[in-house]
């Protein structure tokens, strides 16, 4: 590692715990994948987790959201609320996907200031690099080249919330942290076919494929695509060492530091759910970025490691499913 690395991180992480035991913790996004496993495990090390549902809180609404928050008076918030998708529903749905985030966003962050909450995880993406960012992807190639265009407007708004978070920090010295997620699976997951992510997709498609007897399946792209996947229990116990650890200005990323192709990831879906027919596919669908694979030295440094095999979360994340199968 580089000597400047060490440096840089040795002046942030914090000898002592950043978010004292039995903290009060408002988890914004409880019911979603990130924030559902949050609030698990924050729970399960005795904080008190404070949650809303969207029909008790928008979180568009400033005013109602700073109400709120002037409340209640948690030590600690964890923004993990956002509107999210696949490709489809990002080429479909440009404009919630960009206004609806940067809302929520502006919402809690000013809400939490004026509420003198000073500490903060916000939670943004990894689709916030270049399309062509070196890969494994540095924390430092945020801003360096053009994004990938199928999702531009959400990763432009997961950008705009790690300038708040900053800007928090510069003007008023909170210790607000961000951290950028890998892909993530998991129980708690979105199946829907119009907006779901690759991974519960393709649970859903396999497992219809294999119900209704299907010889094929036939999928989006080309296949050649590398990604990284992270299970969402891993992500929180990763997001709570941030949290007890972590205050310096840079978006640390959180993964597993592992890849494979979308095609290796489908034969492994296939397997999953019991599904022996061939895959096809349609070139003429978008592939999305070649590669996403992120550099998780910092993560690691801080003692970070998943536990979570991708086989193993693939066929608990099915299983999941198929007890709750309006997800």
């Amino acid at each position: 590692m580089r000597l400047d690395v060490v440096a840089a991180l040795a002046q942030s992480v914090s000898m002592t715990t950043l978010l004292p035991p039995g903290a009060r913790v408002f988890v914004a996004g409880h019911r979603g994948l990130a924030g559902s496993a949050l609030a698990r495990v924050l729970a399960d090390e005795g904080h008190e987790v404070l949650t809303r549902t969207r029909e008790q809180l928008d979180l568009r609404d400033a005013e109602r959201t700073a109400r709120y928050l002037a409340g209640v008076r948690p030590d600690a918030v964890v923004l993990a609320a956002a509107t999210v998708g696949g490709i489809m529903a990002n080429q479909r749905f440009p404009v919630p996907f960009l206004e609806d985030n940067l809302r929520i966003q502006l919402s809690v962050l000013a809400g939490a200031h004026a509420a003198d909450v000073d500490r903060l995880l916000f939670l943004g993406s990894s689709c916030i690099y270049p399309r062509q960012a070196p890969q494994p992807i540095p924390e430092e190639a945020l801003l360096t080249g053009p994004l990938e265009p199928t999702n531009e407007p959400y990763a432009l708004a997961k950008i705009a919330g790690i300038s708040q978070v900053r800007s928090y920090r510069r003007q008023y010295g909170r210790a607000w942290i961000a951290a950028m997620p890998t892909n993530l699976y998991g129980p708690g997951d979105n199946f829907d076919p119009e907006t779901s992510h690759v991974l519960p997709a393709l649970i859903r498609r396999f497992h219809e494929a294999a119900r209704e007897g299907r010889p094929e399946v036939v999928l989006w792209g080309t296949g050649t695509p590398r990604r990284e996947f992270l299970h969402s229990e891993d992500l929180a116990r990763a997001c709570l060492t941030l949290l007890r650890r972590y205050d310096g200005e840079l978006a640390l990323n959180v993964g597993c530091g592992e890849d494979l192709t979308i095609a290796e990831l489908a034969r492994t879906v296939a397997d999953a759910v019991g599904f022996a027919g061939g895959i096809a596919w349609d070139p003429a669908r978008p592939d999305g970025t070649p590669r996403k694979l992120l550099d998780v030295t910092r993560l690691r440094k801080l003692g970070f490691a998943p536990r979570v095999d991708l086989a193993r979360g693939i066929r608990d994340t099915y299983r999941w499913w198929l007890a709750h199968p309006g997800s």
